[in-house]
């Protein structure tokens, strides 16, 4: 008889696998807090921040009590739920979604390779698509198992990363930090903009992460990963911002803030240690996004009664996303591809996924009397 769900798939899991999936690209490199954060200034930074967080925090605990609630653990069983055929349109958005992602990744990856051994950006870019590759083709159990081990050094890097960055320019970040900022007028926009936006692509992830959220023991547990998955996935990007806060105006123009405050701390062993630490954060969200459409083919595989999609297939499916994401990511750019790209599917994920949540899913959990109660727990 095998033994349930631990306290760690339940809780803990789904927080970790949807941070996997938003820290990777520009997140991780500090792309992504420079193009959205930083022109609210270092408190107003600090507060879109924060408003991403509960977003994240709100519509996670939605998304994970109704898909507890309905049995949906792929995004084309979830929308089928919430907008019946309406998850067409998801689909169409999260494809485009993902390929513009795996390009911003590829684009990290190489430009991560190039800094750190002078090779050209086109070798880090295939080795990180060649691991993605490898990890989604042996399914949930491989998944999963990276999402843990990933955590841990990430977590553990971000510990180091902060502080050495107080030892070697501590000074810098408090004085950045306390500078008087207004919160009024323009900056006000900025930071609640800033934050709105770069909650709302992420969001995404809450869906395409369903795979790893089957542990759930009843509404409650689906309840607190939601909420617990807001501070999971922030927590480090805080610590990031403060740090890069200390380097004002200037990192704002950086293709990579964590190279330039790693240049900072000239701790070379670290450095290399943090650039590894990158790649498992795009090789963690790479994963996360690619295996979302497995997940998705594999359950329309089931229920046509064909077993469980061949592993063979599921590389196959891998192959053919990652090599298209290549060329973009070559044609465009890092900078570019967050810069622009990002800020249209954030009103893509908004329509799509956000507000039928807050609508129509919200109606149908607290309205409907079978998704109410649960009976399932």
């Amino acid at each position: 008889m095998s033994a349930g769900p631990t306290w760690f798939q339940r809780y803990l899991l789904p927080g970790l696998a949807f941070k996997g999936f938003v820290i990777g690209g520009g997140y991780a490199t500090g792309r992504e807090l420079a193009e959205y954060f930083l022109p609210g200034g270092p408190r107003g930074g600090l507060l879109g921040l924060g408003l991403a967080m509960l977003v994240w925090s709100t519509v996670c605990a939605l998304t994970f009590v109704f898909a507890r609630a309905t049995h949906s653990y792929d995004y084309r069983a979830f929308f089928g739920h919430l907008v019946g055929r309406g998850w067409i349109a998801f689909e169409a958005a999260y494809v485009v979604f993902m390929v513009l992602i795996l390009a911003v990744f590829g684009a990290a990856a190489g430009a991560i390779v190039a800094a750190a051994t002078g090779w050209p950006p086109i070798v880090g870019t295939l080795a990180l698509m060649l691991a993605i590759g490898t990890v989604v083709a042996f399914g949930n159990r491989s998944v999963e198992r990276l999402f843990g081990w990933a955590s841990l050094l990430l977590y553990a890097v971000y510990f180091l990363f902060v502080v050495f960055a107080w030892s070697a320019f501590g000074d810098r970040i408090v004085a950045g930090l306390s500078t008087p900022q207004p919160t009024a007028g323009r900056l006000a926009a900025d930071w609640i903009r800033g934050g709105l936006t770069y909650a709302c692509y992420n969001i995404v992830g809450a869906v395409a992460i369903l795979p790893v959220a089957r542990h759930f023991a009843g509404r409650r547990d689906a309840a607190v990963a939601g909420v617990l998955a807001g501070p999971i996935a922030i927590l480090p990007a805080i610590a990031f911002f403060a740090c890069m806060a200390a380097w004002l105006p200037g990192i704002a123009a950086e293709p990579l803030p964590a190279d330039f405050l790693l240049r900072q701390m000239q701790r070379p062993l670290f450095h290399l240690l943090f650039q590894a630490m990158i790649f498992s954060a795009l090789l963690e969200s790479g994963v996360g996004a690619v295996h979302a459409i497995n997940e998705r083919v594999a359950g329309a595989w089931r229920s046509r009664g064909s077993g469980e999609l061949p592993r063979g297939a599921r590389l196959a499916i891998a192959a053919a996303l990652l090599v298209g994401s290549i060329f973009i990511a070559g044609r465009f750019g890092l900078v570019a591809l967050i810069a622009h790209g990002y800020r249209a599917l954030a009103w893509m994920i908004l329509i799509v996924f956000v507000l039928p949540l807050l609508t129509v899913g919200v109606w149908r959990l607290f309205a409907k009397p079978s998704l109410a109660t649960d009976s399932h727990g």
